[in-house]
């Protein structure tokens, strides 16, 4: 019996081994992919830095809805701050203390938002570069010279720190849904469609504002398969709307029915979109062909 008992544990005992040196292997793996991104094509863009293309940024980056991340005044916010992930801050975008603002060239905003990797070379999790990278280089240059503008605000939250299970996770398990693993890099860049009540300008919008994020990849809505906000199915769920109707859904948040949206959907950050915007919109999603909403399995 006590034989038996101490091959039992010898056993055991290799493999709880077994499993610490599989953990530490696995935790090893995920931080260098984060810590280290992949060398990307990029794209640099010639930014001005006029009121004009100021202000256009600004708006991009209120539809692009910026601030819902990073914070009203760009000043950052503790995004994910729980075990056993750890903390990853929405950074402070402006100049102030704490803020990226004064060390981010031109290019290191343009390799963020359109790639996915940070200036300290790590792969961003959560941010929505896979969408940001439709950005076309006018529209992206616009928006850098408005991050650039943005008056400074003091807002230390500290680095990005990432626990053992979040590097698992996030540097393995996960590792392939984020952004820089998504983008065809060589790709990005390039002219964005022309402004006007088309429907190739409304899938750009679409792309920029990130609808995806929420509403999934095919817009036929997140119904438990994406740790997001549930967004409802775009191809099917605004059918029997009228174009003013969507209009003032988006400018005001009530549906047609009467009812208030939650502003997990921001459209609030959509209010100030042009009639041309709004109804470029309209026109892409009157050429979906609908589809059954997506499977929360």
């Amino acid at each position: 019996m006590k034989r038996t008992l101490k091959w039992a544990g010898i056993v055991v005992s290799g493999l709880v081994g077994l499993i610490l040196i599989l953990a530490i292997t696995l935790f090893l793996i995920g931080r260098n992919r984060l810590n280290n991104a992949p060398e990307v094509a990029t794209a640099p863009v010639e930014v001005m830095d006029d009121a004009a293309s100021v202000e256009n940024g600004r708006h991009l980056a209120t539809i692009s809805s910026c601030t819902v991340c990073h914070g009203a005044q760009l000043e950052g916010t503790a995004f994910v701050d729980e075990a056993p992930i750890g903390f990853i801050p929405a950074p402070n975008l402006t100049s102030g203390a704490g803020g990226v603002g004064d060390n981010y060239t031109d290019a290191d905003w343009e390799r963020a938002i359109r790639h996915g990797v940070n200036a300290d070379g790590e792969v961003m999790v959560i941010m929505s570069s896979n969408h940001y990278a439709s950005y076309g280089d006018e529209d992206l240059a616009d928006l850098i010279a408005y991050l650039n503008a943005a008056p400074p605000v003091d807002n230390e939250l500290g680095e990005r720190q990432i626990q053992f299970m979040g590097n698992i996770i996030f540097g393995v398990l996960a590792f392939d849904s984020w952004s820089v693993n998504q983008i065809d890099h060589a790709a990005v860049g390039g002219e964005a469609p022309e402004i006007g009540e088309t429907a190739e300008y409304g899938k750009y919008l679409i792309d920029i504002a990130s609808c995806g994020s929420c509403h999934a990849e095919n817009l036929a809505g997140n119904y438990g398969q994406l740790d997001s906000p549930p967004g409802p199915n775009l191809t099917t769920w605004p059918q029997n709307w009228s174009g003013a109707e969507f209009a003032t859904v988006l400018r005001t948040g009530v549906l047609p029915d009467g009812r208030l949206m939650s502003t997990e959907m921001p459209w609030p950050g959509y209010a100030g979109m042009s009639d041309t915007e709004i109804e470029a919109i309209w026109a892409y999603l009157n050429t979906i062909d609908p589809l059954p909403n997506n499977s929360a399995e």
